[in-house]
């Protein structure tokens, strides 16, 4: 039983809707085919078929567990990932599927969104990562400086990194809301539920990327953007980081172009001979559109991969790497691997800065703790703390030996130890997308444990002094 002053509790999940997920096994927070989720006051649960979310308010459930059951077929695949998505106004559930196909839905259980893998037809085990806040760089005067920074949304697959932008869903959201109040929209929501697949409300927009160089990947994560290669052409074009892991390769990273045509060759031959090829792109079109049925409809192509390029790998076998955690900014990564230890990378210069032992199966989570012991121990309300009270840590959960470490970041000491019950989980509230331009109090990153046997949630507190 871990000490008060460590935890706090938020709330019992348990119900009899949880059977459904195996609740009441041991390890049952442990199934391959098991996926959660958890923002500020919920917690979704999902299993190949089935999405039961979960409210608490002053300890105790305030709703009744709503369930969401999507229409899955075998071409479509089972649940494989869930994610919250988060704004100021309302929220909404992302769900992916072993087939590829991206699901949206409310918590009223209605389908705002389906993508279907048309442009992406190797869609495999979907995982989502949510990066936030990536700063975006551009050349002004031959100099790199940040610019703005935007909400990002990373699917991970094998071998494959997909972004979608954070303002894509929100507007999506935006528009679907408004149409609820329509008094159609009862009929054109069983319309499009009826439609095929190809007649889905809205596609949204992504980029892609091969990342297969070194062998398929476990674990990806997109950690923010990165100036030019050398030698490249002046452009607005951004770069992106990308960082995966593998059974082939413990750590590679790669530098994402946004276009998919850039490159030396195609650069120089868009500057030699222009003209003489729009002319005849222009002819060929004529003469291919000359002799089209009007009336019959192209098909979708399958969307090509932009252009990346790789950086570094690093190759230990037999260390496998198996998990991932990106910290807030992007610019450390937590990786876990199959001989049990626990590194620590510097996404920035792609180098190794710290590694722990001994930790198998485990699993790790960046949160924000007060920094000295006179902060802590005050009386100030911690919504009064600014961000520079806080310091970046790591929770190691350590299934095996029953504990819970958070760690300064970089080099900083252990701070403290937490016992845990055997077959419990951290999980880490999704944080806000597309925030207003005032800028809100700050909110320090938080780690959630869920008890999987009494159904227990708790809050590891930020300050243990």
């Amino acid at each position: 039983m871990a000490p008060r002053t460590h935890l706090t509790d938020l709330g019992c999940i348990a119900c009899e809707e949880l059977s459904e997920f195996g609740a009441g096994n041991e390890g049952w927070l442990d199934t391959p085919n098991l996926s959660a989720a958890v923002d500020s006051s919920s917690l979704a649960l999902a299993n190949r078929s089935l999405v039961l979310v979960l409210d608490w308010l002053n300890g105790d459930l305030i709703n009744t567990p709503i369930k969401i059951k999507p229409s899955l077929s075998p071409i479509k695949g089972d649940i494989t990932a869930v994610q919250w998505l988060d704004f100021d106004d309302f929220r909404a559930l992302a769900l992916g599927t072993s087939n590829g196909y991206l699901l949206v839905y409310s918590l009223e259980g209605d389908l705002i969104h389906i993508q279907a893998p048309s442009l992406i037809s190797f869609f495999l085990h979907l995982q989502f990562y949510v990066c936030y806040n990536l700063g975006f760089w551009t050349n002004v005067m031959n100099s790199l400086t940040p610019f703005s920074s935007s909400d990002e949304f990373c699917v991970v697959m094998p071998g494959v990194v997909a972004r979608f932008d954070g303002s894509d869903f929100q507007t999506l959201l935006q528009q679907w809301f408004q149409e609820t109040q329509s008094q159609f929209w009862d009929q054109r929501r069983q319309n499009r539920e009826t439609d095929d697949m190809r007649h889905s409300y809205k596609r949204l927009p992504y980029q892609l990327w091969n990342v297969s160089k070194y062998g398929l990947c476990a674990d990806a994560a997109i950690t923010g953007v990165m100036p030019p290669p050398l030698m490249e052409l002046q452009s607005s074009e951004r770069y992106f980081c990308a960082v995966t892991i593998g059974e082939d390769a413990v750590i590679s990273a790669y530098r994402l172009s946004e276009d998919r045509n850039r490159s030396l060759v195609g650069a120089i031959l868009s500057k030699v001979v222009p003209a003489a090829f729009s002319t005849l792109s222009s002819l060929s079109k004529m003469i291919w559109r000359s002799g089209q049925d009007s009336s019959k409809k192209s098909e979708e192509k399958p969307q090509s991969f932009a252009k990346a390029s790789s950086l570094t790998c690093l190759k230990d076998h037999p260390r496998k790497g198996e998990k991932l955690t990106l910290s807030p900014g992007g610019t450390l990564a937590a990786i876990t691997d199959s001989l049990g230890r626990v590194l620590l990378l510097d996404t920035q210069a792609l180098v190794v800065v710290r590694i722990w032992k001994g930790y198998r199966d485990a699993n790790c989570l960046f949160m924000e703790m007060l920094v000295n012991k006179d902060t802590a121990s005050s009386s100030t309300p911690v919504a009064e703390h600014s961000k520079s009270d806080y310091c970046l840590c790591l929770a190691i959960h350590a299934p095996r030996k029953g504990i819970i470490e958070v760690w300064q970041m970089r080099i900083g000491p252990r701070l403290v130890a937490i016992k845990c019950a055997k077959g419990s989980k951290i999980l880490q509230p999704t944080s806000k997308l597309g925030s207003s331009s005032v800028s809100p109090s700050f909110v320090p990153l938080e780690v959630f444990l869920l008890n999987g046997d009494s159904g227990q949630l708790s809050v590891l507190n930020q300050s243990f002094h």
